[in-house]
């Protein structure tokens, strides 16, 4: 028996409504099984001048905020409980601590810089990697899959990248390291554009590189999901287990996205401060 082509149009348009709410921000939050879809408090703009700001708090926003809530909630426990030999969930944050500080700080940037630099290339793993694993509880959403965010990490990373190097070399002696020494000097201007150019193509590569692997995966799961319902029950086996695969290579690739940005964070630093090694 065959399906009317108008029918699986329909159930096509209806699944990629559903991917489109799942991976875009907005202003409801699924509270399944309380409530299909709650409405977010919404607060009235803010004029300034010409210009309207509206804070009204979106998922994305609410999804972060539950983010930073549970490292510091996360953080008085294990404070709580501060043991010569961690144990338990304790000796499972030290051992990414320890990571992130000795394979990928002091590998980067040498031991002193490390020691400066490590609290904030903490609290950027752990907290892109919060929001990325509550991107895949149901009715949860992937803040990290918002380009806004992901360019506002990059962001800080930036200002992080510049403040070392200009610690490392002063503010004069940070421009003057963008022309390396020994060009001519009718190269010296087209040397220091493309030295510019790079200073701000690192932090927009950690911020598409974070973005579009985070939307694809979820774009991927839900796709896969979606067959069932556009083809036939008979492609049920098949795009479930792919879907599963999918969802544990998601729940992977969580933890290796919030380690890549740490990691070229840390290297970024490391080629301004180099000379503590």
């Amino acid at each position: 028996m065959s399906v009317p082509v108008e029918a699986v149009q329909n159930v096509a348009e209806q699944v990629s409504q559903v991917i489109g709410h799942h991976v875009t921000n907005g202003f409801t939050l699924g509270l399944w099984p309380f409530a299909h879809e709650v409405e977010l408090p919404r607060i009235a703009p803010i004029q300034v001048g010409t210009l309207s700001l509206d804070l009204s708090p979106s998922k994305h926003v609410l999804m972060m905020l539950t983010a930073a809530a549970l490292l510091v909630l996360m953080a008085l426990l294990v404070r709580r409980k501060v043991q010569l030999v961690p144990r338990g969930f304790a000796s499972v944050l030290e051992g990414f601590v320890l990571f992130i500080r000795d394979d990928v700080a002091r590998t980067t940037m040498g031991h002193h810089a490390a020691q400066r630099f490590t609290p904030y290339l903490c609290t950027t793993f752990f907290f892109i990697l919060t929001c990325n694993l509550l991107g895949l509880l149901p009715y949860g959403a992937s803040a990290t899959g918002n380009i806004n965010v992901t360019a506002t990490l990059a962001l800080l990373s930036f200002f992080m990248i510049q403040f070392a190097g200009m610690q490392k070399m002063g503010v004069f002696g940070y421009f003057r390291h963008l022309v390396p020494p020994g060009v001519p000097l009718w190269l010296a201007p087209i040397m220091f554009l493309v030295e510019l150019m790079g200073v701000f193509a690192k932090p927009f590569a950690l911020c598409i590189r974070l973005f579009a692997n985070m939307l694809a995966g979820h774009v991927v799961i839900l796709s896969l999901i979606g067959l069932i319902f556009i083809m036939s029950v008979w492609v049920f086996p098949l795009s479930v287990g792919f879907g599963v695969f999918m969802y544990v290579l998601e729940l992977f690739v969580a933890f290796l996205q919030a380690f890549i940005f740490t990691m070229l964070t840390s290297l970024f630093i490391g080629l301004l401060v180099h000379s503590e090694h």
